[in-house]
């Protein structure tokens, strides 16, 4: 299987809570260079990230929009939606939709991820879960 094949069968782990994956596709000394709140580093940190989100927000979902891949990476743009249903980040359960825009970027050796460099529009998501005034 080529790297955006094993980056696309990623997503489709995450968006089915299907978490035991992440360890079948990233390395276990993988390397996290997002800053990841509240939460352990490495492929740890990403069993207890989407278990937070998939806990927070009911149809937790990363769509891939589009994906490159060059030599060992690949990059990809994701739009990640939910409804919010529990707390995330100290915000209670607002029962607002979330749609933000993610950019991952994927570093593969011998077929797993090694490296993960993203950006999130966490101000985007913070504004649509904020109370409206």
């Amino acid at each position: 299987m080529d790297n955006k094949s094993i980056a696309r069968s990623f997503y489709e782990a995450v968006n089915a809570g299907r978490l035991e994956a992440i360890d079948e596709i990233v390395a276990e000394g993988f390397v996290e260079h997002e800053a990841v709140p509240e939460g352990p580093g490495g492929r740890a940190g990403l069993h207890h990230l989407f278990q937070a989100m998939h806990t927070a927000f009911a149809d937790f979902s990363l769509t891939v929009e589009d994906m490159v891949a060059e030599d060992d990476k690949v990059f990809v743009l994701v739009t990640m939606t939910g409804i919010q249903r529990g707390e995330f980040m100290g915000i209670p359960s607002t029962g607002k939709p979330m749609a933000v825009p993610v950019a991952d970027v994927l570093r593969f050796d011998n077929s797993r991820v090694v490296e993960h460099w993203g950006v999130m529009d966490s101000g985007m998501l913070m504004q649509q879960l904020m109370p409206s005034s």
